[in-house]
């Protein structure tokens, strides 16, 4: 008995090293994703501060709306006007929300995004994209937008290491609360 409790006490000394390694490697990088997720989580409920209302236009009539080309055009002059001339134009996303009557065109490079009105083509809201951002160093795709890589291999490589790391927490956490349960039980 004293061998199979020596062995489950050895096992529970591994893992309280492994936690306690890890944990100490991946403080920052814990900290920060919970920050950053907690962000997220109330982007929606921030007043505008992280994340704009979608504002509505005057129709959700398809057939009433200006072509994406000419909302597209009108969205990058009115950047240029409002933000700074020589603000890179190339777009991220297009997000149609037609039930508001709005198109938002979100621009890659410097996190700004416009809301036009699908049909008149009026500016209608003009934003920093702060969770565009947020989300970026939530995923640790920030480091590959600003350091350019191809392929998104630092955001690959982050994730792959902090969805490894929730695993091994996942598991050493649970071992350390019921192996010494189990090890009283097998005691007792």
């Amino acid at each position: 008995m004293t061998t199979t409790r020596q062995k489950q006490a050895k096992w529970l000394r591994i893992f309280r090293k492994i936690h306690r390694v890890t944990g100490a490697f991946l403080f920052a990088f814990f900290f920060v994703v919970a920050i950053t997720g907690l962000l997220l989580g109330w982007k929606k409920h921030s007043g505008g501060m992280i994340l704009a209302k979608t504002h509505q236009g005057t129709t959700t009539e398809l057939k009433d709306w200006l072509s994406v080309d000419s909302l597209h055009t009108l969205a990058c002059q009115y950047l240029h006007d409002s933000v700074a001339a020589d603000l890179p134009l190339d777009l991220d996303r297009i997000d149609i929300r037609k039930d508001k009557g709005t198109v938002k065109f979100v621009f890659s490079e410097h996190f700004w995004g416009l809301q036009l009105d699908g049909a008149t083509g009026k500016l209608l809201h003009i934003e920093q994209r702060r969770a565009d951002f947020i989300e970026k160093i939530h995923d640790g795709s920030v480091l590959d937008h600003y350091l350019g890589t191809s392929d998104g291999q630092i955001k690959l490589f982050y994730s792959s290491v902090m969805g490894l790391a929730l695993l091994v927490f996942t598991i050493t956490g649970f071992w350390l609360w019921y192996g010494p349960k189990r090890m009283r039980k097998a005691a007792g």
